[in-house]
């Protein structure tokens, strides 16, 4: 039993403003709110969470600078965009060894809160991030999804290519943080097969065959809430995700029903509260068609006109008042 007013903790790094719109909902809905990053493991966050004799769930504290958060009184948790461990100044070996114990100790522990409701759980997120069970999951939804492979066989490349070209590359995950900081992006890119070389055998790659979009659609989930919004740009991009935000154009878009039937499939089978798909548009007016590109448990939304209603959304989840 909770000795106190619940808390909403939202786990992420101190400069997502992607949680700021979702923090200002829950303190107007009136919940107390704490923002942890467990990646701040060490004087600036330290915790203890005991279990076990007369007790079946974790309880304990955690402490940042500014606040203590009781551990039984987290009611709902909002897993966002924490940073990466640290331990810099550690060794190599001993790096390695307090990151992975921070993983399984702290995360470990947050991941099992009694009775705590998660958007998104940490292991329903980590499922979901994983591209070839996105794929597979959106084609047994229903979803039409791209010609597909996953290889590192230069001569299936080439195969592949003749077969379904044009073709892109996609990466399965974001590029690291370089050590000074700085930070990059691959985006989506059509592949020349001439360029294809032995390179390719190094490490997994996915290509698809190039969707001949005529635009773009953005749908972000939560519950049983949909937010869509049509995507357009002028100068041809193939990844909109490249161009400067002020050059698109956001339209709000209705589902189709076989869309949204099979979206609550997808979000059904990764246990997710949360998601923000990308859909290729093909065709026009009545022939128009939707091909799953992916869905991104953890994606920003923070730059769509309808960012106040999603983030209203998310607080209404945490604090369990979805209608």
């Amino acid at each position: 039993m909770r000795s106190s007013p619940g808390t909403v903790m939202v786990i992420t790094c101190m400069d997502d403003v992607t949680a700021n719109p979702v923090i200002a909902a829950l303190v107007q809905r009136g919940a107390r709110v704490a923002r942890v990053d467990p990646a701040d493991i060490g004087p600036d966050l330290t915790f203890n969470a005991q279990i076990g004799a007369d007790q079946v769930g974790w309880s304990g504290l955690m402490r940042t600078p500014s606040r203590d958060v009781a551990l039984e009184d987290v009611q709902a948790l909002y897993y966002r965009r924490p940073s990466p461990w640290r331990f810099h100044e550690l060794p190599p070996q001993a790096r390695e060894f307090a990151r992975a114990e921070a993983r399984h100790g702290l995360d470990g522990m947050l991941a099992a809160l009694q009775g705590c409701r998660y958007v998104n759980h940490p292991a329903a997120e980590a499922r979901a991030e994983m591209k070839p069970a996105q794929l597979q999951v959106a084609a047994e939804a229903g979803f039409a999804v791209p010609a597909t492979l996953i290889t590192n066989d230069v001569d299936a490349v080439r195969e592949f290519a003749a077969e379904h070209g044009p073709i892109v590359y996609k990466s399965f995950r974001g590029v690291p943080e370089a050590p000074g900081g700085e930070v990059a992006a691959i985006w989506t890119q059509r592949v020349d097969p001439a360029d294809v070389d032995e390179s390719v055998s190094v490490t997994a790659h996915m290509f698809q065959a190039e969707v001949p979009k005529t635009g773009d659609a953005r749908v972000t989930v939560i519950g049983n809430r949909v937010f869509a919004s049509e995507i357009t740009h002028q100068d041809g991009t193939l990844d909109w995700r490249r161009t400067d935000s002020d050059r698109l154009v956001h339209t709000p878009i209705d589902v189709p029903a076989p869309i949204r039937a099979a979206i609550r499939l997808y979000m059904d089978w990764f246990d997710l509260t949360f998601g923000a798909f990308d859909f290729g548009l093909v065709g026009s007016g009545a022939d128009r068609s939707w091909v799953f590109l992916e869905c991104n448990p953890g994606g920003q939304w923070a730059w769509l006109p309808d960012r106040d209603s999603i983030a209203a959304a998310i607080a209404d989840a945490l604090l369990n008042l979805e209608g």
